[in-house]
């Protein structure tokens, strides 16, 4: 037998050995407390701005003249780049041209139109020229319409040469030239030459990406603290504008983007910077809690009555006295139904019986449903039950929680404000080590272990 045999079969007789003592039990024990509950998201993101504009010109030729940089704050109209004017200002001239000639022969076919149709009344001109004379003076009625349409679109080209601001903003990105030639994305398959880029940094907007298991939480018009590492003592105030559709997958976690807006009329927050998003869900103050891991489901009641030391009809017949919804004693091919119990749980006649005589001497919080929700179809708490400690042993008991922040779950009634509430291992944790006991009685047949060896 080799040294490591040995040292197991030494750990599990000191195991057995222990197992056999009858030594009073000691509980890990908490408290209720009065706490503050904020439940909150973080995220991360990068600052941008709302609305961004790529100026470009329908003109095509020469730059003369920028009349803004990068960083220039400009207002609606105010010129920004100018243009060649000489081929607009010519085809312009040219247009007034025509325009002219067009009114003239207008003119003439219009005398011509009354000398044909006196002539034709005494006979003295025939039916064909008469009607031709109407047709050229239909023409040139038409050909002046369409000089006057080639005089405003000269007007409109030279017009393009003069690059203005559409709206107020800030100037974010310069990519000419003076004496660099563009073209225009009219006239260019390409998409024409790009100028600037220009932005309304007055308000800013964060898109954040959020866990797909937070996102139940946010909706619309919530507000969020954004902090930036340029000014990390000053938290900018935001609100949320929208969430995506549309998930998100990076590293194999779903992700959905969450757009915040954040008034920037200080000018502080510029597009680019990294951004940390705090979204703040619900908050309660100075109410009851106890700690988040002394809850328990029904799934978990198999496990917990093996670690007290419970009969599991005793302990589930407890909870139902206590006003629970506890289904019997299943089968394994039935656990899913008592997994979903607590979900499913409805409140009997009986139950609410059961429940009213225990409500003057629990804590409450008047007003507040069962479930606190934070949004559309979220609901925070439900209704789970714990052990306390009652004469040195463990008691079951029926609760309804409230809002939580993991650590801490609020308390809306079930338990008194003296009572200590005992702290179990996870029911997992519990059931392996369960396991690894009914093997070791097997293999080794020890005291204190159970074991399907004939002696």
């Amino acid at each position: 037998m080799n040294r490591f045999t040995l040292t197991l079969l030494a750990v599990v007789i000191t195991l057995g050995g222990c197992a056999q003592e009858t030594e009073k039990r000691t509980w890990n024990l908490a408290s209720v407390q009065q706490r503050d509950i904020i439940v909150s998201v973080q995220a991360a993101g990068i600052i941008e701005p709302v609305t961004t504009v790529e100026l470009k010109s329908k003109a095509s030729g020469e730059i003369l003249a920028i009349s803004a940089d990068t960083g220039d704050v400009v207002e609606a109209g105010q010129l920004l780049v100018q243009i060649d004017k000489r081929t607009p200002r010519n085809a312009l001239a040219q247009a007034d041209a025509e325009l002219e000639a067009a009114n003239a022969r207008r003119d003439i076919a219009k005398l011509q139109r009354e000398r044909a149709a006196t002539l034709f009344k005494t006979g003295t001109l025939n039916q064909v020229d008469h009607e031709q004379s109407i047709l050229e003076y239909a023409n040139s009625k038409a050909e002046v319409v369409r000089a006057q349409v080639a005089v405003e679109n000269a007007r409109i080209a030279l017009d393009d040469t003069e690059v203005r601001a559409p709206s107020h903003g800030t100037i974010i990105l310069r990519e000419i030239e003076v004496g660099q030639v563009i073209s225009s994305p009219t006239m260019d398959v390409g998409g024409g030459t790009a100028l600037l880029r220009m932005a309304d940094l007055r308000f800013v907007q964060v898109r954040a990406l959020v866990d797909e298991t937070d996102i139940g939480k946010i909706l619309p018009g919530q507000k969020a603290v954004v902090t930036v590492a340029a000014y990390p003592n000053q938290p900018f105030d935001g609100s949320v504008l929208k969430i995506e559709p549309q998930a998100e997958e990076e590293e194999s976690v779903t992700l959905f983007a969450v757009i915040i807006t954040i008034d920037n009329k200080s000018g502080l927050l510029r597009p680019g910077m990294n951004a940390e998003v705090e979204l703040n869900i619900a908050s309660r103050y100075g109410v009851p809690a106890i700690p988040t891991i002394a809850l328990r489901t029904p799934r978990d009641i198999e496990a917990a009555a093996l670690f007290t030391g419970m009969e599991e009809a005793q302990l589930r017949a407890q909870l139902r006295s206590s006003g629970m919804a506890v289904p019997d004693m299943v089968s394994g091919a039935s656990e899913a139904t008592e997994n979903d119990a607590v979900d499913n749980a409805t409140d009997s006649d009986t139950n609410k019986e059961a429940y009213q005589d225990k409500e003057a001497a629990t804590l409450t919080t008047s007003e507040i449903p069962s479930q606190l929700t934070a949004g559309q179809g979220y609901m925070f708490g439900g209704q789970y039950w714990i052990f306390v400690l009652r004469d040195g042993r463990p008691a079951p008991q029926y609760i309804n929680a409230g809002l939580t922040d993991l650590d801490y779950s609020e308390v809306l009634s079930g338990v008194d404000a003296n009572e200590q509430i005992i702290l179990l291992p996870s029911s997992a944790l519990i059931m392996s080590q369960n396991e690894f006991r009914e093997w070791m009685g097997k293999a080794v047949g020890l005291p204190g272990m159970s074991s399907d060896k004939d002696d």
